[in-house]
């Protein structure tokens, strides 16, 4: 009598600690990703607002995490640069940033990463392909500040301009940065206007456009079409920003591709496996329809 064994997908458990997290498409791209691959994939999500918990309870979640035998964890806003301290060993990039969004449990070793940059730096490649990157404008110096701008430089950026509401922060971003790219020049901005006349590209890294902030980070008459401009806010997918750069005759770049670059090369740290972009880009595209 002929047996045939059956096989047994690959257990895989993976979550998110954040806080608000729950219109998240994360769990859905990589669950979905993580079952064409043969692998039998749970993502949980973490959300500190629904738990009743704050930045402080992260230490613990982590260990619980670990502890349940969770391969690892995707880290977002308010836990990016909290969680630094509680890995045993950062990628080049993460230290760089000083900020980690994802955490890959290894035996008793915790390595942290930085997907956030990489993703903003594919989805870039792919959607203003052959863009001047001679001056950039940038505004918006927080944390996926810190990510875009690492990335625009290691694209190749000439000098990238600084604009945010707290000039402490922009300086922090100018001096944590600068030291890692000899061939970049970043500076603080002080005239957006004489700015953007002299810039390449604009990139947008600050709330504004998002369903809880709406509107324009700037005077709109200041998008021409000269202007390449790129976006990171993907809830909606096209902001105010996006609009009316687009009606100005701008090369545009929405958020999407940032969020879906991102978690493609977290479930590659996570699984060991390299997915399919362009079918994890096609379902976050489903999702969002």
């Amino acid at each position: 009598m002929n047996t045939q064994t059956a096989i047994v997908p690959r257990q895989l458990r993976v979550g998110l600690i954040g806080a608000g997290i729950g219109r998240s498409l994360t769990p859905a791209m990589h669950m979905r990703e993580g079952e064409h691959c043969g692998l039998s994939y749970r993502y949980d999500l973490i959300d500190l607002d629904a738990r009743g918990l704050s930045v402080s309870d992260l230490p613990a979640l982590i260990d619980e995490a670990e502890a349940q035998g969770f391969a690892g964890l995707n880290i977002t806003h308010p836990c990016k640069q909290a969680a630094v301290a509680l890995v045993d060993e950062l990628s080049p990039d993460a230290q760089t940033l000083g900020s980690i969004n994802t955490i890959t449990f290894h035996g008793k070793s915790r390595i942290g990463h930085n997907t956030d940059w990489w993703g903003f730096a594919e989805s870039f490649r792919r959607g203003l392909a052959g863009v001047a990157l001679g001056h950039v404008v940038q505004l918006g110096a927080g944390g996926a500040g810190v990510a875009v701008a690492h990335a625009t430089a290691e694209m190749g950026a000439r000098s990238i301009e600084i604009f945010d509401l707290d000039p402490k922060r922009a300086q922090a971003l100018v001096e944590q940065l600068q030291p890692a790219h000899d061939a970049c020049r970043f500076s603080i901005g002080h005239d957006l206007v004489a700015a953007l006349d002299a810039a390449d590209g604009l990139v947008h890294a600050t709330p504004t456009g998002m369903d809880a902030h709406p509107g324009l980070p700037l005077d709109r008459r200041l998008l021409t079409e000269r202007l390449w401009v790129a976006e990171i806010v993907y809830f909606p997918i096209e902001t105010e920003l996006v609009k009316r750069a687009k009606q100005a005759g701008c090369r545009v770049l929405d958020g999407g591709g940032m969020a879906v670059f991102q978690a493609v090369k977290a479930f590659e740290l996570f699984t060991g496996m390299r997915p399919d972009a362009n079918r994890m880009m096609q379902h976050f595209n489903s999702l969002r329809s």
